[in-house]
């Protein structure tokens, strides 16, 4: 049986390995917004995406969890991907309030120079 101690650190090595997940998924969809892709190639992508993911998290399992599949990890994967997802929502919605009060800040500016 694991001590508490090892057990953590297995769950926050889950938590990096489910973060690192979504940030390569986040790269790829920000990739997709700056170049086009054909529906085939969003596919092909996505394969390559899966296929990647489920051979590192096997690996990160393995290596952490001594080959045997433990219900924290995926628990910490799962769970690390929701609260990047929810923090990078944050600071993109931050990121365009902050966009938007320059540009009127910006035009105030421009339109009292005329």
């Amino acid at each position: 049986m694991l001590g508490i101690s090892v057990e953590a650190w297995i769950f926050l090595q889950a938590c990096k390995a489910g973060a690192i997940v979504y940030v390569i998924y986040t790269a790829l969809r920000v990739f997709r917004r700056i170049k086009k892709h054909s529906r085939a190639a969003v596919a092909a992508e996505d394969v390559l995406f899966w296929i990647f993911t489920a051979v590192y998290l096997f690996v990160e399992m393995y290596h952490t969890s001594s080959g045997s599949i433990r219900w924290f990890f995926v628990l910490g994967v799962v769970g690390s991907m929701i609260l990047s997802a929810f923090l990078v929502g944050k600071i993109e919605k931050t990121g365009q309030k902050l966009y938007r009060d320059f540009r009127k800040k910006h035009r105030k500016v421009v339109d009292k120079s005329d």
